[in-house]
């Protein structure tokens, strides 16, 4: 089943220069690139799309961790694609991540994991519009 999800390339990752190869990462997995933008976060906006965080420990680190530089946030498409792209990803904590994930390759801790993906289609629908207008979305 073709489904979206939102990606984020973590600043982390955009400051090391692998930008390129995470998506191509995408790519050979079949997920299709159907929105790109480089931003820079403010504070407020990365509070906002981690609020279902607010009362974690981490909440306030991770906020100002994604307002510390630029990051590219994606639309994903593809045949299970949210799955597909987790499965891309690997553990939130790099050290824990099989070998060939994202945050293995490109991860240095919990915090700083590279990159970002939506856990669930609800979520998809809640981060995907958060960052893209249905205009911005190309199929």
């Amino acid at each position: 089943m073709s489904e979206r999800t939102l990606a984020i390339i973590k600043p982390d990752a955009v400051k090391k220069n692998v930008v390129g190869d995470i998506i191509n990462r995408y790519e050979q997995a079949g997920l299709k690139p159907v929105a790109i933008k480089l931003i820079q976060m403010s504070q407020s906006v990365a509070e906002g799309f981690y609020a279902v965080h607010k009362a974690r420990p981490f909440f306030g680190s991770l906020c100002s961790f994604m307002s510390s530089g630029p990051a590219v946030v994606l639309v994903l498409q593809g045949d299970n694609a949210i799955k597909k792209n987790r499965e891309l990803m690997g553990a939130t904590d790099p050290a824990k991540a099989d070998a060939g994930t994202i945050r293995k390759a490109h991860g240095a801790n919990i915090e700083f994991n590279a990159v970002h993906g939506s856990d669930s289609p609800e979520t998809a629908q809640f981060e995907i519009g958060y960052f893209f207008p249905g205009m911005e979305i190309f199929s």
